[in-house]
């Protein structure tokens, strides 16, 4: 097949809107407006995202805005001493899982220090004060100009792999890659996301720092505007692929990828907390992350009844993993609703399922227990297996089903699951995308050369033993139900299972679709054929054109619209999956 995938896809600006480029243009602006505040004093104070280039920052800023006073917000946090005491309750020791913080990013502050600070700004009786760092809004609340550094979480994770990241206030970028990430998850991004919802209506600048040495800078109105015109249209998020070691080739070829890369595991591709958001200026391309749609914007994007239930949190996730011409998933489990909200502060967990776009021949997607499975036995061969003793006989235990392309596998919390190797998987799950605990993963070590991390303790107390051969075959495997058709298509519900919160419709179609989102938000995937075309019936928005693998989100507000086949795809039928909250 060839491909037309968009790994770039982008929201247009208005042709009058302004985004400087680079750091000349960016300290151009800023100096320029700075010459219009008539007053002996000025004060600039850039907030930082966590992962921001504090030192490409301070050289570049320096170098080109004439100051009076540099002040760095990282001079007022507490000592790191007290920063690691004052996290560990939510970071824990575990090498995975921490617990959601309700840290705010005022308590790594010394409150002290910050009237010193103050007192230095008062002081100073004239020239230009520039205050920069995660905290600089909260050392200095008093600015003439407030600029803010964001950052996406992909990128972050970038750059922890490169030893290039600290956790908040402490120096650790050195600490292996899960510890990092871990920290960040659980407390850094909670007290910065929070912290970044209350300046979103006082920023005067927001600045893209994803590219080292190639920011990009719009103006606050410009990029609010830019969320509020986002939703009101359908859109697709950046994906972003990553290998992993049981990576296969399907999405080198379909997703036109580096060729030379050994595997693509994953793409995340509507997982809005770790994807971004590009505003097309031009020929100019903004990247923000996509979560700040989500923050600003809530209840238009998700609908009253989606936004009443999980706050500003996009509930719904998209990604792919490939296996094909690679290796099983790890074996594994997701907690029950009731553990992950004792265990981990989080209100929901990662009910999920596997949609087969593609498979080989041999394809096995392994789900549940066999009926004669003494639970206690299986325990202890994992932990044995664990130890590196004797590998998990998993056709001892597990129940291997085979699958094909098209297949629907529903797979509820409590349930033991992996794909098998040959095949690619659309899953969609819920958004708590991080609890995942494994039980073994074929004797293999990770990317890092390092045994991946086991789970077992964790996963022995949320596996449901019922889910056995006949309750899964029964209950998880293409639940697939007819129940509407018209001139050209033919919509089916496939899933999810009764205890989770997803509602899954496919629809097969020669013809023009009519859907709606019913006051909720919708996620869809073109599962089958070339392209098709989202259109409004009251041309509300734009055409959107979409093409195979692509996943798309539209938003609440939007109410009616169609899909039909487009391009090639033009008299042939052709397959949309969609999602929404039931409510």
């Amino acid at each position: 097949m060839s491909t037309k995938f968009n790994k770039f896809p982008t929201v247009k600006m208005p042709s009058e809107s302004t985004c400087y480029s680079n750091w000349d243009s960016i300290c151009n602006q800023i100096t320029e407006d700075l010459n219009k505040i008539q007053k002996s004093k000025k004060v600039v104070v850039v907030e930082f995202y966590h992962g921001v280039n504090e030192n490409e920052f301070k050289k570049e800023l320096n170098a080109r805005i004439n100051t009076t006073k540099f002040i760095e917000a990282k001079s007022a946090l507490l000592s790191e001493e007290k920063i690691k005491q004052l996290v560990f309750p939510d970071v824990t020791d575990d090498r995975i899982f921490g617990y959601m913080s309700r840290l705010n990013l005022e308590n790594f502050f010394n409150n002290e220090k910050i009237v010193q600070l103050n007192t230095e700004i008062e002081n100073t009786n004239e020239g230009v004060i520039l205050v920069t760092g995660i905290g600089a809004s909260i050392v200095c609340k008093d600015w003439d100009i407030l600029v803010y550094a964001d950052m996406a979480r992909w990128e972050i994770q970038q750059r922890m792999r490169r030893f290039e990241v600290d956790n908040l206030g402490v120096n650790n970028k050195d600490s292996e890659f899960n510890y990092l990430y871990k920290q960040a998850y659980f407390v850094d991004w909670r007290a910065c996301d929070k912290h970044k919802k209350k300046l979103f209506e006082k920023i005067d600048y927001i600045l893209d720092s994803n590219t080292a040495e190639s920011p990009k800078m719009i103006h606050g109105k410009t990029y609010l505007d830019g969320l509020s015109q986002t939703n009101k249209q359908p859109f697709s998020v950046v994906p972003f692929f990553d290998p992993g070691v049981w990576g296969g080739q399907w999405m080198k070829e379909v997703c036109d990828l580096d060729k030379s890369a050994p595997n693509y595991a994953w793409c995340f591709n509507c997982v809005p907390e770790e994807n971004s958001l590009l505003f097309q200026f031009g020929d100019i391309l903004f990247e923000t992350p996509s979560i700040n749609l989500v923050f600003y914007e809530p209840e238009k994007l998700l609908g009253e009844a989606v936004y009443s239930r999980f706050g500003d949190e996009f509930p719904i996730r998209f990604d792919f993993l490939d296996t094909m011409g690679g290796g099983n998933l790890s074996l594994q489990v997701h907690p029950l609703t009731e553990y992950i909200q004792e265990k981990f502060g989080v209100n929901y967990t990662q009910d999920e399922s596997y949609y087969m776009l593609d498979v080989e021949d041999d394809a096995v997607v392994y789900l549940g227990t066999k009926e004669d499975t003494n639970p206690s036995e299986v325990i202890k061969d994992l932990k044995i297996a664990e130890k590196g003793k004797i590998p998990f006989n998993a056709d001892k235990h597990i129940e291997a089903f085979p699958v094909k392309k098209h297949d629907h596998i529903l797979i509820p919390a409590g349930t033991i699951h992996c794909s098998g190797s040959g095949s690619m998987v659309l899953e969609v799950s819920a958004t708590p995308y991080i609890f995942t605990f494994k039980l073994w993963d074929w004797g293999r070590l990770g990317m890092d050369g390092k045994p991946r991390p086991i789970n077992i303790e964790h996963g022995e107390k949320v596996i449901d033993w019922s889910r056995t051969t006949s309750w899964t075959k029964e209950n998880l495997i293409n639940r697939v139900e007819k129940v509407d058709e018209g001139n050209g298509w033919i919509e089916e519900k496939t899933g999810l299972h009764e205890r989770e919160f997803i509602e899954t419709r496919r629809h097969w179609f020669t013809n023009t679709v009519s859907h709606n989102t019913n006051g909720g938000v919708n996620v869809i995937c073109l599962i089958e054929g070339e392209q098709a075309i989202v259109e409004s019936p009251t041309n509300s928005f734009e055409s959107f054109t979409v093409s195979y693998a692509e996943t798309f989100i539209i938003p609440a507000t939007i109410g009616n619209y169609t899909i039909r086949p487009y391009g090639n795809s033009i008299g042939k039928e052709i397959g949309t999956l969609k999602a929404y909250v039931r409510t």
